[in-house]
């Protein structure tokens, strides 16, 4: 592998709980043009956008830079894998026929160089995830028949809600952030992937989104854990050059990713 692989998540690109939202676009997308000719491949992994719904011939305004840009990177060769988060799981064909990205809907272990990789947003396997709400929230949101409800909403009306509904989630929290690390025996996460580990020895890096929490965690002599952070103050992401993996940070006019 003569070129670099990277690992962003959790830029919640429409949020209304985020000021300046072109300008925050606009970071994330310049971050893709410096890498663009350093990357083999680029991992987003869920949460990309707040809040996305696409209807059969209709997808919510916006997002256009960062779109161009996707389509960019695949046109010129670069893969780009979209793991579908809690906030865009409602994502169907338009990143890939359009965009030319392969989604992902599950958990995937991928063989990257000589090492194993375990890649998912998080949502769901977070020990933290498993209280009755929130899973029957999980199921909801899962539901075709809720799916095929909300579809019949007129976009003007299902979108804007879909967005309010993801600015409230995050506003309900403290300053809008989410809880800070919780410690290796309490971080959900981090329990997760060592239960993981117990049956599935071979895995190298386990490399998560959704915690909105930076992590670069030793599970074993040949394991970490690396949650990745967030886009929205963090401008976090990791890259693997074929021999290690590092958690960085994006700043612009600084930063040489």
């Amino acid at each position: 592998m003569n070129k670099n692989i990277y690992f962003i998540s959790d830029a919640h690109l429409g949020s209304r709980a985020i000021p300046h939202r072109r300008t925050h676009e606009r970071r994330l997308v310049n971050f893709l043009e410096n890498i663009k000719d350093k990357a083999d491949a680029v991992y987003l992994l869920g949460d990309m956008f707040d809040f996305w719904y696409e209807f059969k011939t209709v997808v919510p305004r916006g997002y256009t830079r960062f779109l161009g840009k996707l389509s960019e990177l695949t046109d010129r060769g670069v893969e780009v894998h979209f793991f579908v988060g809690n906030h865009d799981q409602w994502c169907t064909d338009y990143l890939e026929d359009e965009c030319g990205v392969i989604i992902h809907r599950t958990p995937e272990t991928i063989e990257i160089g000589e090492k194993i990789f375990y890649l998912a947003h998080g949502d769901g396997l977070d020990y933290a995830d498993r209280k009755w709400t929130v899973r029957l929230l999980q199921q909801l949101f899962h539901s075709n028949i809720l799916r095929k409800m909300f579809s019949c909403l007129h976009p003007r009306w299902s979108v804007d809600f879909g967005l309010e509904w993801a600015k409230h989630s995050r506003m309900k929290r403290i300053d809008g952030k989410e809880p800070p690390y919780q410690g290796e025996d309490r971080e959900g996460l981090v329990l997760y992937a060592k239960d993981y580990l117990k049956d599935h020895p071979e895995i190298n890096y386990f490399i998560f989104g959704h915690r909105h929490i930076e992590l670069d965690l030793m599970l074993g002599r040949q394991t970490r854990i690396l949650i990745l952070g967030e886009w929205i103050s963090c401008f976090s992401y990791a890259v693997y050059d074929g021999e290690n993996i590092f958690l960085e940070q994006f700043i612009e006019g600084v930063s040489k990713p």
